[in-house]
């Protein structure tokens, strides 16, 4: 059976813009329980900046997040794919580029996200990432020691 991202996808846009502080942008991963936030200016993708792009590029090199922007970090000129386009398509441009999210955009402009987890679920719900994706995170998941 063959399915298209908007089957797929979670819609809506959560975004900042170039020029926000990465502290908001890490609190807005927070609030929103997400790991990565659209860039826009105007309504157009410009990137994407990711809960690892904060801890590794800025937080572990000593700079200071009320101060960074996140157009300082942000990945520019992502990979994207269309709502009307194949899942098949997705997960290969997934496995060209080892990413693990693709926004999706209609002429554009971003209308929502396609994660590894949601293309899991569809094309193998048996996998392990096909079952985990589908459970509902706790709040106390992630606090354990490893």
């Amino acid at each position: 059976m063959t399915h298209l991202i908007s089957d797929v996808m979670t819609e809506g846009v959560i975004a900042v813009r170039p020029d926000t502080p990465l502290t908001q942008a890490a609190q807005l991963m927070r609030d929103e329980d997400i790991g990565t936030v659209m860039v826009t200016d105007g309504g157009r993708l410009l990137g994407l900046i990711t809960d690892r792009d904060i801890a590794l590029r800025a937080v572990a090199d000593g700079a200071d997040p009320r101060v960074v922007e996140v157009a300082d970090l942000c990945t520019t000129d992502p990979v994207c794919v269309s709502p009307e386009e194949e899942t098949a398509r997705a997960v290969a441009l997934m496995r060209q580029h080892s990413v693990r999210r693709l926004p999706v955009t209609s002429g554009g402009r971003p209308v929502g996200m396609a994660s590894l987890g949601d293309l899991a679920e569809t094309h193998d719900p048996e996998s392990a990432l096909g079952e985990i994706s589908k459970v509902s995170p706790t709040p106390d998941q992630g606090s354990a020691p490893h």
